[in-house]
């Protein structure tokens, strides 16, 4: 069992004192990844994420999640465990149905540069749905460069691109949606006022 294995354990005990400096603002990125993922080492993710979720909750902390084709599983144990206050789907990639979850659940989707993609009308579907005041950008960065710089290296300048296109597809004015964005990320992070 996993009392046995101490490595985990003292990983997991580590993270838990780390997380206790006043300037750490979330656990994560935690959650399961079923992507080339079989075996004891889908066991393993499942413990830690159950940790993780049960270290989010004792410290107050935003749980940051990291759900690569897992939707199901990631929200079947986020309510089997109670979800902490705070959550936060990083790299948003579901459809509708995880959209239209996270609304009632009031979970965050953070959004990348894979909304710009133009294989990616599920999650252009999902972002049109989505509770306004539960939406977040970010640039996963080297990665998920949004187009037209698809292929080069990723990095917070890239934003804006990502920016627009979300307004797009909501149908938002670009002022209106970087001020909701803002204020969607000081209630799921805090101020550094």
């Amino acid at each position: 069992g996993y009392a046995r294995r101490g490595g985990l354990e003292d990983a997991l005990a580590e993270i838990e004192a780390l997380a206790a400096h006043p300037r750490i603002r979330a656990i994560g990125e935690t959650g399961l990844d079923f992507f080339r993922t079989e075996g004891e080492g889908l066991a393993h993710q499942r413990y830690s994420f159950r940790r993780h979720i049960d270290i989010a909750k004792r410290l107050g902390l935003t749980l940051q999640i990291h759900d690569r084709d897992a939707h199901d599983d990631v929200v079947q144990v986020l309510r089997d465990e109670g979800a902490p206050e705070r959550v936060v789907f990083h790299c948003f990639s579901g459809d509708e149905a995880l959209a239209r979850t996270c609304n009632a659940e009031g979970w965050y989707m953070s959004f990348a540069g894979t909304v710009t993609f133009k294989n990616a009308a599920d999650l252009r579907a999902a972002l049109a749905i989505a509770e306004p005041s539960r939406v977040l950008v970010e640039t996963d960065a080297p990665f998920l460069t949004p187009h037209p710089h698809r292929g080069r290296p990723n990095a917070s300048y890239m934003v804006p691109y990502t920016v627009r296109a979300m307004a797009n597809v909501t149908g938002s004015e670009l002022s209106e949606l970087c001020s909701q964005i803002a204020a969607n990320t000081v209630r799921a992070y805090g101020s550094w006022d």
